[in-house]
């Protein structure tokens, strides 16, 4: 296409949105509140999904010893607790830390309640405190670590604890979270592209004496088509530009207002530098895409005179 031909139809289809002030408006105001809900909606997911990740991240194994297991027992099973592939921390909690621990745990009251419990007569075993790189495969992990109680005569482990049942129908939770939350944002983000491609269409059914004239005269297929197709483009910029400004500038505002409150209920959202760029390349892209889309598709039908 020479210059002269591309810089003729934008400025006709640039042109286009201003003459047909009113159908541009409706075309506009469509796409943005649609791509605003969709928008609320995956800002949601992200958060919710970003939740039951900080939560899985929180699975640990325990694993408790039998009281007066020889230091070279200890080092042996932890030797073999990293050796498993699944495994990413192992770290060693005495009785002394552990007693420690739950005087903190206690708090006010710990140190008289657990007094008299130090040294020779302290109840708590030692334990090893187990990271896993996926938390799904938690359960996996415990059962090879109970497993290397049956190769030694003198078995020094005496529980393996990971919450099991719970982190069980945790997990089941979270993907029920997740899933849903993907259906939507699919559903709306068909529902938008729908509802937008039949507004334009409406703007184009408008202009349907505009476009059989101008084949009429001879003007080919493209030539008629960009026009509206730099039209529906320019329409989707702008009607997607609105709901991630409204939506990036919300959530900053809420991240401010609500970041002390959050913390203290130890929930953390994503921060807004991890998703603004994110949000806003993916609410513009749709936008332009069914911008393009639903002008390509509409005048389509008018060519065929």
């Amino acid at each position: 296409m020479k210059i002269n031909t591309a810089v003729r139809h934008l400025r006709e289809g640039g042109k286009n949105v201003v003459r047909n002030g009113w159908m541009s408006f409706a075309s506009i105001s469509s796409i943005a509140i649609s791509l605003f809900i969709l928008g609320v909606f995956l800002l949601l997911t992200l958060n919710v999904n970003f939740l039951a990740q900080q939560i899985e991240q929180q699975v640990e194994i325990r694993v408790y010893m039998e009281v007066n297991t020889p230091d070279d027992q200890i080092n042996l099973l932890r030797g073999e607790i990293a050796a498993i592939p699944q495994v990413n921390k192992v770290t060693f909690v005495s009785k002394e830390e552990g007693l420690v621990f739950l005087r903190e745990k206690l708090g006010e009251g710990g140190n008289q309640l657990l007094e008299g419990f130090e040294g020779e007569n302290n109840p708590l075993n030692d334990s090893f405190t187990i990271e896993v790189a996926e938390p799904r495969q938690v359960a996996d992990v415990a059962q090879q670590i109970n497993s290397l109680n049956n190769d030694k005569p003198a078995k020094p482990i005496q529980r393996v604890s990971y919450g099991q049942g719970t982190v069980e129908t945790m997990f089941k939770i979270t993907s029920i979270v997740r899933n849903i939350g993907l259906a939507i944002v699919a559903g709306l983000a068909l529902t938008a592209m729908f509802l937008i491609a039949n507004t334009i269409k409406l703007t184009i059914l408008a202009r349907r004496r505009e476009i059989s004239i101008m084949k009429l005269v001879g003007a080919t297929n493209a030539f008629i088509r960009w026009p509206f197709f730099i039209e529906g483009a320019l329409l989707g910029i702008i009607g997607s530009v609105i709901p991630v400004v409204i939506l990036l500038y919300g959530y900053w505002q809420m991240m401010r207002s609500i970041h002390l409150d959050l913390n203290l209920m130890l929930i953390e959202l994503l921060p807004f530098e991890s998703i603004r760029w994110e949000t806003a390349g993916l609410l513009i892209g749709i936008g332009v895409l069914i911008g393009i889309w639903g002008s390509t598709l509409s005048v389509r039908k008018f060519l065929k005179v």
